[in-house]
């Protein structure tokens, strides 16, 4: 029995054996799963550490706390905005998907392994999940930079649908050990898991945030303990009352992410740190767990399994799944191929170990064999398959310098990074120009390795970082300036009101934001609105339409200049031709 010393040295060893480990997998391009499993598979009882370890009860609770917690970090990192594109096709292929998955999967294991069809669907189900930690790992960090909608419904996909995995397995399992009968049984599970888990990561989400914004706290590192307390609770009460507590903290983080709680990117940052180290302890002892010459006896009908999963049942589940969402056949043909399998399936393999299954130890070794190969053949080659489907898009380049809000009470304030690209709005453009909404910032230019001070004479340049300091609710209309000419923005929100300064040119205005104003683009926002009304309309609070436009005056100087203007966008064209309001006879 190891002491408490011996083990202090080893999580330690094991920590940056990881880190190592992590650089040697970024420049190579092997999946950094594979090399923390490879480091856990040395260190065991057969590898050069000896390290004699088969508990498979505390292996599967420190997987479990450690998946819970990559869940929560892969929760507040997804925007409501990727639910949006992707809850429709990533839930199908998180339930629908999953099923018929592991359904395939299950049939070619019961035949090649010689085992009953019930021990072959259970082998099938554990392996049917694309795991999380993964996903996350290769589209936020691992190179591959892909088109916004497919990387959204892989995230989500791969967030959501531990559920019914684990609903498969655990049903199976209960009808294998004849404690819950096969048919409505399984339906009752089934539900349990998927409802019990929404409403109580919703309602945890929701609670958490509210209580996030308005505590007090007096020491900031409280802050990132109390979201991952919330995390943990929003777990354990859906596991507690027979629900999903990996769909649960998920969705509590998703919740908690996108409600800005104070100390936001402090709590990202202290997530993303526990996140890490729970992949490199958690693959490092599934590893350890591993016994290398029991997958020796099993490589050949796990490679057949695992051809199987790959090229045949995971393709089968996305097309069936993906076609009605209007998925082209190249991007149908990179969801299948990134069907990845991790720790979820590892973790998954030790409940018929603990439940005293006959086949248990087959189909454990099977599953972490499956899971090596999957990871090798489909992680290691994601990048290359994403370049030959021509899926690929520029990857944002990260910033040289960072600068954050650090407060303790919520601030209705963002810092953002662009960009500038070489078709960027912005290139070639001077600050004082770029028709900035009243309030925006320009807090630094970072060019190649110098910082430039900005100043309104300052010339944006293709290559530059520009560090802007605005408010979250005018994010939209700052997006646009420094969007690339190519791309297609987000439309800007109707009924939203950005002030202009009066002496930004009709012309800028017209090309930041994709509008027709006027035929003469030289004038100013302040010459156009004098054009259009009268004299004795020029007055605080007057306002002008043009098409969908509205421009309302918000103030004017001692001498009569327009300093300031309003301007927000009509749901629909109310009126024809150019009006004002009021109409100027």
């Amino acid at each position: 029995m190891f002491t408490i010393d011996t083990l202090i040295l080893i999580a330690g060893s094991l920590l940056l054996l990881g880190i190592a480990s992590n650089k040697f997998s970024a420049r190579m391009g092997v999946p950094v799963l594979v090399v923390f499993l490879a480091i856990g598979m040395l260190a065991g009882s057969e590898g050069i550490g000896g390290i004699e370890f088969e508990d498979y009860t505390l292996a599967h609770g420190f997987a479990t706390t450690a998946l819970c917690l990559i869940l929560f970090n892969g929760g507040i990192g997804t925007p409501y905005s990727a639910f949006r594109s992707a809850w429709k096709p990533a839930s199908m292929l998180a339930t629908v998907g999953v099923v018929v998955t592991a359904a395939i999967t299950g049939v070619a294991a019961s035949w090649i392994l010689g085992l009953s069809w019930m021990q072959g669907l259970l082998l099938g189900s554990i392996v049917g999940s694309t795991d999380a930690s993964v996903v996350f790992s290769v589209l936020r960090g691992g190179g591959v930079h892909i088109r916004p909608r497919l990387a959204n419904t892989l995230e989500v996909e791969s967030g959501s649908n531990d559920p019914m995995a684990i609903f498969l397995t655990v049903g199976l399992i209960e009808v294998l050990t004849q404690q819950t009968p096969f048919g409505f049984g399984l339906v009752v599970l089934f539900l349990n898991q998927a409802v019990v888990g929404t409403a109580m990561g919703l309602a945890v989400g929701w609670a958490g945030a509210w209580v996030l914004q308005h505590i007090r706290l007096e020491a900031a590192g409280l802050y990132p303990v109390m979201a991952t307390a919330l995390g943990l609770f929003s777990f354990g009460m859906a596991a507690e009352l027979g629900g999903s507590g990996f769909l649960a903290v998920y969705l509590t983080g998703v919740v908690i992410g996108n409600r800005r709680p104070v100390f936001h990117r402090g709590i990202l940052l202290f997530h993303d740190a526990l996140a890490w180290m729970c992949q490199i302890l958690m693959f490092t002892a599934l590893g350890i767990l591993s016994f290398p010459s029991r997958l020796m006896e099993v490589a050949v009908p796990a490679l057949l399994i695992a051809s199987v999963l790959i090229f045949i049942a995971r393709p089968v589940a996305v097309f069936l799944c993906g076609i009605p969402f209007r998925f082209s056949v190249r991007e149908l043909t990179f969801l299948s191929w990134v069907g990845l399998k991790g720790a979820v399936p590892i973790t998954l393999a030790t409940f018929p170990m603990l439940a005293g299954l006959p086949a248990a130890s087959v189909i454990f070794d099977t599953v972490f064999f499956v899971v090596l190969v999957s990871a090798l053949v489909q992680g290691w080659t994601l990048p290359a398959v994403a370049k030959t489907l021509r899926l690929e898009v520029p990857a944002n380049q990260p910033p040289p310098v960072t600068l954050e809000i650090s407060s303790l009470q919520t601030v209705d304030g963002d810092i953002v990074d662009y960009y500038i690209e070489e078709g960027a709005r912005a290139a070639g453009c001077m600050i004082k120009d770029l028709a900035l909404p009243e309030g925006v910032v320009i807090a630094l230019i970072v060019r190649e390795e110098q910082t430039v001070l900005p100043q309104g004479r300052s010339m944006l340049q293709p290559g530059d970082h520009v560090v802007v300091v605005l408010r979250p609710s005018i994010r939209s209309a700052v997006d646009r300036v420094f969007a690339p000419r190519r791309s297609q923005p987000e439309q800007l929100p109707t009924e939203l009101e950005f002030p202009l300064r009066g002496s930004i040119r009709v012309a800028d205005l017209e090309q930041f934001y994709d509008l027709r104003l006027s035929d003469n683009g030289e004038m100013t926002l302040e010459e156009l609105v004098r054009s259009k009304l009268h004299e004795d309309h020029i007055q605080i609070g007057a306002a002008l339409q043009i098409d969908q436009i509205v421009l309302h005056l918000r103030e004017i100087s001692t001498d009569g200049t327009i300093q300031y203007v309003g301007m927000s966008i009509l749901p629909q064209p109310e009126v024809e031709s150019e009006s004002s309001l009021p109409v100027d006879r």
